[in-house]
């Protein structure tokens, strides 16, 4: 996907947080394992909200670090439902950051995850789908 013409995030806001000096690498950028982990959270709060129970990741793919995130940007995470299969589901996933002085959050980076819902003991159970009932 490439980032022309995305202006603006799209999908549910999941996670809003600050980047902080701690979260840094040795150049002084945001860490990469940072953002993607913030992903992760936002990533699950949506599944487990998709799925009416708790959720496991089980694979990160086509992850794209698009910009650097700098101390001091607000990221945010929204989440885009991309398939829902009988216990596992795929989520888009974008990390846009409001810089210090701009007015426009700009995506930073954005990757597809898998989250499969589990059931009390951790095993894969089927996902409650809200689908209407087919007529015969």
């Amino acid at each position: 996907m490439s980032d022309q013409g995305m202006t603006e995030p799209s999908g549910d806001l999941c996670i809003r947080t600050l980047a902080m000096p701690a979260d840094t690498n040795a150049n002084g950028d945001i860490f990469g394992g940072w953002l993607l982990s913030q992903m992760d959270v936002g990533g699950g709060v949506f599944a487990s909200k998709v799925a009416k129970s708790r959720t496991v990741t089980v694979a990160i793919e086509a992850m794209n670090f698009r910009k650097a995130v700098y101390v001091g940007d607000l990221v945010s995470v929204y989440a885009n439902l991309v398939r829902v299969g009988r216990t596992s589901m795929t989520v888009h996933l974008e990390a846009w950051a409001l810089r210090r002085r701009e007015q426009q959050p700009i995506l930073v980076t954005d990757g597809n995850f898998t989250y499969v819902s589990i059931d009390d003991n951790g095993h894969p159970q089927a996902i409650q789908r809200n689908d209407p009932p087919i007529a015969t």
